[in-house]
């Protein structure tokens, strides 16, 4: 069978982590389904990928607040108004609890979500699938799978690991992996610190990098992105290590001396967007010229659901490196260096800097704008006179007129729900549905 037959590949797209790192983001929605880029969702990445790759058998595992994340893959995904899969599916397999004892367990890790759907892949409709592609829903990149999976097949490697050069001050937020000259992974260690990461430091001129390259990144980093043979992958899980619940600390470290593991370099633009500084700076870094990662490649596009919204207007007002998404109503403000999401309306005198508006599910009407106003209260966007920097403005959000959120004195962490955001690594969250009154500083 040719090596780069999609047909045979199945993709397991991970969505179910409770996504401590970006709360509140994560407050009221999963993880994958958190806005990105003004108007996608991190979910589109991945499955955008296995579309252009060709990849037309996806699962996504939810556990954690996935009714929106549900509802986005059915708009964007289905058979009847989404994107074509041919003979192919998407479909969402949520965390169950069955009779007995061990149904009674939720999700306990990343290899534990995949082990409690085996089934999926011993199903006779399944019978063509030779290997398992494992994502996570949190990354940043854009990759062709097919490369990845044609590698792994031509090697006759079990598992594939694709990975990419690290430097020093990054390392341990990583798995990093020992490999031989011939890319096989001779030891794996999650997140290592102090003694343990200094030892996992290699040559990595063994991954084509010059030798200055090598100096600065001297780590070789998992992406969280694996290759399985389907049949390793389920022995490993139901035979070999039936109770191993993750695959980054226990799955793989314990396969590197029984399986061939092979690593896969990736040399492209990568990032994760799992916590809430990486999340906003990866945000901000689409307004570059040129960006590092662009959602403007018509040759692999990044794909979303639908809305039909109208364009967006623009009146009076100067913008500078920014995204306007669709449906936004801007009046004689001051935009830089901000990402501003859909149906977004910031009023007159307004000036954004270093700021993420995640933009609104609906509008209101300029009816209810001119009744809200009478009554003193606040309607939906950003209100006239408001000075905002260093913000990520959940959806929703009501700011008032006359607002600041500067965070002038620098704090780093704060817990202020009750007045409608928190402080999370120096960057203001205003939350989902909040209401910010006039004249509120932060």
């Amino acid at each position: 069978m040719e090596k780069r037959d999609a047909r045979t590949v199945a993709a397991v797209i991970l969505g179910g982590g409770a996504g401590t790192r970006l709360y509140p983001l994560t407050k009221q929605r999963a993880k994958p389904a958190v806005p990105i880029g003004g108007a996608y969702r991190l979910i589109d990445v991945p499955m955008s990928n296995c579309i252009n790759s060709g990849i037309n058998k996806v699962y996504i595992l939810t556990q954690y607040n996935s009714a929106s994340l549900n509802r986005h893959l059915a708009r964007a995904y289905n058979y009847g108004s989404g994107v074509t899969f041919g003979d192919g599916c998407v479909e969402v397999l949520a965390a169950t609890q069955t009779p007995g004892e061990a149904g009674k367990r939720w999700f306990q890790g990343t290899a534990d979500a995949v082990r409690q759907f085996h089934w999926l892949f011993e199903d006779p409709r399944n019978k063509v699938i030779e290997d398992v592609l494992i994502l996570s829903g949190d990354h940043l990149y854009r990759m062709d799978y097919m490369d990845f999976v044609q590698n792994h097949r031509q090697s006759g490697a079990d598992i594939t690991i694709s990975c990419l050069p690290m430097d020093d001050s990054r390392a341990s937020d990583f798995g990093l992996m020992k490999i031989n000259n011939e890319g096989r992974v001779l030891s794996f260690s999650e997140k290592p610190k102090g003694k343990d990461l200094k030892a996992m430091a290699v040559d990595t001129t063994v991954l084509g990098l010059s030798k200055q390259e090598a100096e600065e990144k001297p780590y070789i980093a998992s992406m969280g992105v694996y290759l399985f043979k389907k049949e390793i992958l389920l022995n490993l899980l139901r035979w070999r290590f039936p109770t191993a619940n993750d695959f980054g600390s226990e799955i793989i470290p314990a396969s590197a001396n029984e399986q061939f593991l092979k690593a896969y370099l990736f040399n492209d633009y990568w990032e994760d967007i799992g916590t809430i500084r990486s999340f906003f700076e990866a945000n901000l870094a689409l307004t570059a010229h040129p960006p590092m990662f662009s959602f403007y490649d018509a040759t692999k596009p990044i794909y979303t659901s639908r809305r039909n919204l109208p364009p967006s207007k623009i009146d009076d007002s100067k913008i500078v490196d920014s995204i306007i998404s669709h449906g936004s109503f801007i009046t004689s403000s001051f935009i830089e260096h901000s990402v501003v999401g859909i149906r977004s309306r910031i009023n007159a005198n307004v000036h954004l800097k270093d700021t993420m508006m995640l933009g609104a599910d609906f509008y209101e009407t300029d009816a209810e704008v001119a009744s809200l106003l009478a009554e003193g209260r606040v309607p939906v966007g950003i209100g006239e006179n408001t000075k905002i920097k260093e913000c990520i403005i959940d959806k929703n959000a009501r700011i008032g007129k006359n607002v600041i959120i500067a965070n002038s004195e620098g704090i780093q962490e704060a817990d202020r729900s009750a007045e409608g955001f928190y402080i999370r690594s120096g960057v203001t969250v205003i939350l989902k549905n909040s209401v910010i009154t006039d004249g509120f500083v932060i």
